[in-house]
């Protein structure tokens, strides 16, 4: 009995030997590969790193009746994406650098025609972008990057600097523009980078007969002596370098759907940012500097253009820190610094007799510090049109001289002729103008043919702060309206209700 049993553990013992190196080989060849048969994603991602190559259906196995994904995540091949610069998602054939196209950015060497070479390709390529990089310099003459035929949804991207030339060759007998944009859709300028005009060599050769701003004969010193510039002498060592004709920083012309956006233009020859005849404008966290006695160097001009909207930007300038001209409809203008400057103006408006059409104009959230006017809105003599729908809302007038103005015998000429047309003013409405003035806190003089209507204040607010210029009360000539609340100092010449007779414009002379 005892040795059967014995013979009997024995066999076991061997048999269940055997089993075991048999499940332990198994188990090896598995580890080797072999027998690799897991379900999840995570062996199909092994799977292919081992192989480094795929292998179709063959590597996948239906579960729950849906199809795994081939990769849980990029080949070790795949490049990763550098940082972002502002233009990602752009594909490589959509990028022209201008460095590329033989740009050097040494400040120096003309760059000029590698623009032109980088903005031929450009053009030719829906949304691409043209690349201005950082940390360079660009010499670049006057450029017009034109339409028709481009190219919809081009962008700008301009994050080093571009400068003007300062020699008088460059510009032959005066150019109206320096860098230009035309009969484009959904142009963007955009970035970090800044325009240089380097306008300090036109400013010193001023001539004396330039236009001079007429608000300018208000403001008169405890001396006694106008703020009239004194003409540049004709011996002047600087007379005769620069055209007379000086230009625009940057315009946009006959575009459609423009934004600029991040971007700084400094010391501009004249104006720094222009649109003309443009329908969709976007302006956002741009910024102009420019000394207050640069010599009409406006921030923002518009002109014949809609539907736009001027917004979170700093404008230091010697005009006006956004100027509305005619042929402008539907403007907003919100969450403004401006100063030095002018203030915000519509016009002037109507010289030489012309019609003038303005209307659906906002400008609120402003903040005007040390400038000349704060909202105004100015017109010559002899003109026709309108300007209707005004709102200048929650405006900080910071020691201005003369915070609200509407001025319709506005001449920057040394002398005007007399006429009786006027551009015909009306639904001019202030509130919430606070702050502290320097000369006059309110002057509104409106023309005798055509006075303005339905002009309105509510909690105007101004307080005197004596600096060196005499000081005047509110003043209005042929203004109605009517006043909303009480007005700090009391605006009492202000007449209530309508005209008892008023001018009739012309069919041909209305908008």
């Amino acid at each position: 009995m005892g040795r059967l049993s014995f013979r009997s553990v024995t066999f076991m013992f061997i048999v269940a030997f055997f089993v075991w190196s048999s499940l332990n080989v198994e188990v090896c060849n598995a580890r080797r590969g072999k027998h690799w048969r897991q379900h999840g994603t995570t062996s199909s991602v092994s799977l292919y790193k081992k192989k480094g190559k795929s292998h179709g259906s063959n590597n996948h196995h239906k579960s729950g009746g849906k199809s795994k994904p081939k990769y849980a995540s990029p080949p070790p091949s795949t490049p990763i994406s550098p940082p972002s610069k502002g233009y990602d998602n752009v594909p490589s054939t959509n990028i022209f650098d201008v460095t590329n196209f033989g740009a050097i950015g040494d400040g120096k060497t003309d760059d000029t025609k590698a623009f032109q070479a980088a903005w031929a390709a450009a053009c030719k390529v829906e949304d691409s972008t043209m690349i201005v990089p950082s940390k360079y310099i660009f010499l670049v003459g006057p450029i017009s990057f034109s339409g028709p035929y481009c190219q919809h949804n081009i962008v700008f991207q301009l994050d080093g600097t571009i400068i003007a030339p300062t020699d008088a060759k460059s510009w032959g007998s005066g150019i109206m523009q320096w860098l230009e944009f035309t009969k484009l859709v959904g142009i963007t300028v955009k970035g970090s980078g800044v325009i240089d005009g380097r306008g300090s060599v036109w400013w010193q050769d001023t001539p004396y007969d330039d236009p001079l701003d007429d608000e300018l004969k208000l403001i008169i010193p405890l001396n006694k002596t106008l703020l009239r510039h004194p003409p540049t002498p004709l011996n002047s060592s600087l007379s005769g370098k620069m055209p007379r004709i000086k230009p625009t920083a940057l315009r946009f012309y006959g575009s459609f759907n423009v934004t600029v956006t991040g971007i700084t233009i400094q010391n501009s020859q004249q104006c720094h940012l222009k649109f003309d005849n443009c329908i969709g404008v976007l302006v956002n966290n741009f910024t102009v500097s420019s000394p207050g006695d640069s010599p009409n160097t406006d921030g923002i001009h518009l002109q014949n253009s809609k539907d736009a909207l001027i917004r979170s930007s700093n404008i230091a300038c010697g005009d006006d820190c956004v100027s509305i001209q005619t042929g402008c409809t539907n403007v907003y203008v919100h969450n403004i610094n401006c100063g030095p400057g002018h203030g915000i103006s519509i016009g002037s408006l109507g010289k030489d007799n012309t019609k003038a059409c303005v209307s659906n104009i906002t400008v609120k959230d402003v903040i005007m510090q040390n400038t000349m006017t704060g909202v105004r809105i100015k017109t010559w003599q002899g003109g026709s049109g309108s300007v209707q729908g005004v709102f200048f809302s929650n405006i900080q007038m910071n020691e201005v001289q003369l915070p609200i103005v509407i001025d319709q015998f506005y001449c920057d000429k040394s002398k005007c002729k007399n006429q009786t047309a006027a551009v015909a003013l009306s639904d001019i409405n202030y509130a919430g103008i606070k702050g502290t003035y320097t000369v006059k806190p309110v002057h509104l003089a409106c023309s005798d043919s055509m006075p303005c209507q339905d002009v309105t204040m509510m909690n105007i607010q101004l307080k005197p702060i004596q600096e060196r210029y005499h000081m005047y009360d509110p003043f209005c000539w042929q203004t109605f309206g009517e006043l909303y609340t009480p007005t700090q100092p009391p605006i009492e010449c202000l007449q209530v209700g309508k005209p008892t007779s008023n001018k009739i414009q012309a069919d041909h002379d209305q908008c």
